[in-house]
């Protein structure tokens, strides 16, 4: 009984420090917001794509962590003087690679919330505000979207909140494959096939890695210039016939509503229709230029949706809301269920247990799930769809103004037609004097590109469509605006013209 006693007094005398006292949180808090408020305020006089080298923080960061505690003031020091000249810039204005993942005020607010609350809301019982507020801002999404009522809860379907769009087609896959399985059997998971163009983004042939799909068995069918880079349905269904007369089981297609290399939009209606002949599970990203659409100058590009199982756009990539934020669509959220559900003793309940709840780790790879729903509600109500759209369409508008400088230019040529807010351009081949091997033209683009990047004013990305070497423009920061894309379009001219005169000196 002593030693209890003891231990009492121990513990009573050595209560343990507490790290979340409110008026110090307050003081810290405010020092952050002041410190992010700074930085988005001289973000753009950084160089957009970090110039160290590899290995240099470690060679400036102690080799252990600090025994006694530091102050946040000292910590965001050496934030400012170490950790900021090793970030690529993703929030410059003059930022133009890749596609954007976007910020808003709002955004930032609704994960701070979410951070703060800190829930983990893997099921209905564990935070009913996390599931139900994120049934509900998926039904708004998919409204505003016009997708068809049966992706919505309203309609039988059902939306959630993964992180990535890696993560949707994975879980999306799983279940075409297991609902396959339970058809054909067990023992055919070697027969699956799983088609796309070999436009699709690598998350597909990663996600039919993980799902078990013989690699031989995946189809990124070739797509051409003629086409504008679009899966072509004949194409499809000669590949889907092809492998029926020989034993195989079409299981899954993903058709891309903007691919990443040249935003190409597939023609969703021809396929959905090749699909279903086949039984074929039909999937959409529109990871990027999904959320377009809820213009209604744009709604087209997903006409043929209503026919497909599966839908999923990124949030945090034009949508103002921070990453990580995928919405994913399913017209059938059982066959999610049958192939990602646990029920281990530990997690049940009642409220489970009359299945009138949603359990969103039955929707998920993961069991903890964080609270997104709130940063999505946030940008939602903050700036409305009339504000989304103008803040889609101003980008748009500073992408065909920037094709305009690239066609008075002749120099340049734009590659493949805009659709969005992305311009795919290059040096053509007339311009380098002696410089007519296709070879040769991608060498000099490949170097335009890397000067530009190294100079730090802007940063580009490049894609290879075709055998062509092609530099993507993508306009999408939140802090662009027409005076960056002109200084941009001068920072390109510059630089392309030092080294078309280097490539005629040395003809």
């Amino acid at each position: 009984m002593g030693s209890i006693e003891n231990l009492t007094q121990n513990l009573a005398s050595r209560s343990p420090m507490n790290t979340l006292e409110p008026e110090e949180f307050r003081r810290q808090g405010h020092l952050m917001i002041d410190f992010l408020a700074d930085y988005y305020g001289k973000v753009e006089n950084y160089p957009v794509r970090s110039q160290v080298s590899p290995g240099y923080l470690g060679e400036i960061l102690p080799e252990s962590a600090p025994y006694n505690p530091e102050s946040l003031e000292t910590i965001l020091q050496d934030v400012q003087t170490k950790i900021i000249p090793g970030i690529t810039h993703w929030q410059s204005p003059n930022f133009f690679a890749y596609f954007p993942c976007t910020v808003s005020t709002a955004g930032i607010l609704g994960e701070m919330l979410s951070t703060g609350f800190n829930v983990v809301g893997f099921s209905w019982i564990a935070s009913p505000a996390a599931t139900e507020l994120e049934i509900i801002v998926t039904d708004w999404f998919g409204k505003m979207l016009q997708l068809p009522k049966s992706f919505l809860f309203s309609g039988g379907g059902g939306g959630v909140l993964q992180g990535t769009t890696c993560e949707a087609i994975l879980c999306t896959l799983v279940a075409a494959r297991d609902k396959n399985l339970r058809q054909h059997g067990m023992d055919n998971i070697g027969k699956l096939v799983v088609y796309c163009s070999d436009q699709t983004h690598a998350a597909m042939q990663k996600a039919a890695k993980i799902a078990g799909i013989n690699p031989k068995n995946f189809r990124a069918i070739e797509t051409s210039k003629s086409s504008n880079f679009q899966l072509c349905p004949k194409r499809l269904e000669s590949a889907i016939l092809y492998d029926v007369q020989n034993g195989l089981i079409p299981l899954y297609l993903c058709a891309t509503v903007g691919t990443t290399s040249s935003t190409a939009v597939d023609p969703l209606t021809s396929l959905t229709e090749v699909a279903k002949k086949y039984e074929v599970w039909v999937h959409v990203d529109a990871a990027f230029a999904g959320s377009a659409c809820i213009c209604p100058e744009f709604r087209q590009y997903l006409d043929g949706v209503e026919n497909a199982d599966s839908f999923s756009l990124n949030a945090h990539k034009w949508f103002l809301t921070t990453l990580d934020c995928c919405c994913l669509w399913v017209k059938n959220p059982s066959a999610l269920i049958k192939s990602l559900s646990t029920n281990p003793e530990y997690l049940r309940n009642n409220a489970s247990e009359t299945k009138k709840v949603v359990d969103y780790k039955d929707w998920q790879i993961m069991l903890s799930r964080r609270f997104r729903a709130l940063k999505l509600w946030f940008v939602l109500r903050s700036y409305g769809v009339g504000q989304l759209r103008e803040f889609i369409r101003g980008h748009v508008g500073m992408a065909k103004y920037f094709e305009g400088l690239v066609a008075m230019d002749k120099r340049f040529e734009v590659v493949v037609p805009r659709l969005f807010s992305m311009v795919c351009f290059r040096i053509k081949p007339s311009a380098i004097i002696g410089k007519n091997d296709e070879n040769e033209v991608n060498e000099i683009n490949r170097k335009l590109l890397e000067s530009v990047n190294e100079s730090g004013r802007i940063y580009v990305s490049h894609t290879v469509l075709g055998g062509v070497y092609v530099i993507r423009f993508a306009i999408g920061a939140t802090l662009t605006d027409i005076n960056h894309v002109s200084e941009a379009w001068k920072v390109v001219q510059d630089h392309a013209g030092a080294l078309i005169i280097d490539a005629f000196m040395s003809k």
